[in-house]
């Protein structure tokens, strides 16, 4: 078990003595999604620290679209809440880079492969991919390599 999961056990103890019921329920569907990753595929197997922090992150992010769901739908109460929820989530993962920091990176990386030309974006991806895992999503990094490759 990944420390991230050892942290957040400790943290659910401590949110139950508080009764604090919005950080419990948190910290529990996120243990659940941790433990359904770990026996996904054919054989169970331990989750890296880079792949925990992905399950948070895409639990964090499935609470963004559904907030922005149920406000489009008009249940602005239920959206506060999956707010709250991706709060909590927040506090254990990366701070989040900012649009400088990821031009930067992008560009770092573009000089570091090479790469030209829209044909290259597959190549520049996979090169950044990892070094932004958990601290920008997916569109918003190849949001940053069309452009960087396109001017």
């Amino acid at each position: 078990m990944g420390a991230l999961q050892d942290r957040l056990r400790v943290d659910l103890t401590a949110s139950m003595k508080a009764r604090d019921e919005l950080r419990t329920a948190t910290l529990r569907m996120t243990l659940t999604a941790l433990g359904n990753e770990q026996v996904a595929g054919k054989a169970a197997r331990a989750l890296s620290d880079e792949q925990e922090l992905a399950v948070l992150a895409r639990e964090a992010k499935k609470r963004r679209e559904a907030a922005e769901a149920f406000r489009a739908g008009g249940a602005a109460e239920r959206a506060d809440r999956e707010l709250a929820e991706e709060q909590v989530l927040a506090l254990y993962l990366p701070p989040p880079l900012t649009d400088e920091e990821l031009e930067a990176l992008v560009a770092q990386t573009i000089a570091e492969t090479g790469a030209s030309g829209p044909q290259a974006m597959g190549t520049v991806m996979k090169t950044v991919g990892p070094i932004v895992a958990g601290r920008a999503e997916g569109g918003r990094v190849a949001a940053a390599v069309r452009a960087a490759l396109a001017g």
